[in-house]
């Protein structure tokens, strides 16, 4: 009987966090599965639905059983962008592990200009909307822009990052980097992608931003309402690791939601 060798995993995992995509999800499916099989590139997609009241899961299982690229993972109850991306990165298969955001505002194409700077030894490719060259196609009001700027502006004096724009949703990671910064997390909502970048440059992580072509979701959940929260989490974030080095912990393949050893908010 001949030994069983391992399979090879995909060169790229693509990680959709969704709460209550249910209309949206199909098309989104179909425009990542044309491109990225376009690009002859082995992938995979995963899509981490944390924890929706309608039928996301239920489209994206009858979406998975038709092809077996793509994975569900679900849980209950809902948790946080941050916890649905940090599950399913510590499930990626992939050498290249990419979250973007479900409504696909900036679209899979600008992989095209992400991955050789893998190749060439960055860890983690950020894309950025407030670069001179990034190229917003559908804006978002005036007022919301205007709260992004004082959020934006918020975020560098806390956080210490100069990125003009941490909150982008899509960010593409060397599977080492993966893996060793999402089990460091220890908030799971708004300010994670802060967090990320955070733990990304105490770990020694060469990060680099890239300007991207976006298109404004007029169905974004961020609400001015949501302020209260996001600056506790900036609060937490800038003290709870002020002085304090990312503990070394590759995450398991059986890690869930809400990873971090420490307490999340």
């Amino acid at each position: 009987m001949s030994e069983m060798t391992a399979q090879p995993g995909p060169r790229l995992s693509v990680i959709f966090p969704c709460y209550n995509e249910e209309s949206r999800l199909p098309a989104t499916l179909t425009r990542a599965r044309d491109y990225l099989s376009s690009t002859g590139l082995s992938y995979e997609i995963l899509i981490v639905d944390d924890g929706s009241a309608d039928g996301t899961v239920a489209v994206a299982e009858a979406a998975a059983a038709l092809d077996p690229r793509l994975r569900v993972l679900a849980y209950q109850p809902n948790r946080g962008k941050g916890a649905a991306v940090a599950h399913g990165a510590c499930q990626a298969r992939g050498e290249w592990v990419l979250f973007s955001d479900a409504d696909l505002s900036t679209p899979l194409e600008e992989l095209e200009r992400f991955l050789p700077l893998l190749a060439e030894g960055c860890d983690v490719v950020i894309g950025s909307r407030g670069l001179r060259e990034s190229h917003l196609k559908v804006r978002q009001p005036w007022w919301r822009e205007r709260a992004g700027r004082v959020m934006n502006f918020l975020i560098r004096r806390l956080s210490g990052l100069s990125y003009p724009d941490t909150q982008c949703g899509f960010k593409l990671f060397s599977r080492r980097a993966a893996r060793n910064i999402f089990p460091c997390l220890t908030v799971q909502r708004w300010m994670f992608d802060v967090e990320v970048l955070i733990i990304a440059r105490k770990l020694g992580y060469r990060v680099v931003d890239l300007p991207v072509t976006w298109s404004n979701d007029g169905a974004s959940r961020v609400r001015l309402s949501h302020a209260p929260s996001i600056l506790r989490e900036l609060a937490h974030i800038r003290l709870y690791w002020l002085g304090r080095e990312p503990e070394p912990r590759e995450c398991q393949s059986g890690d869930g939601p809400g990873i971090a050893t420490q307490p999340t908010l």
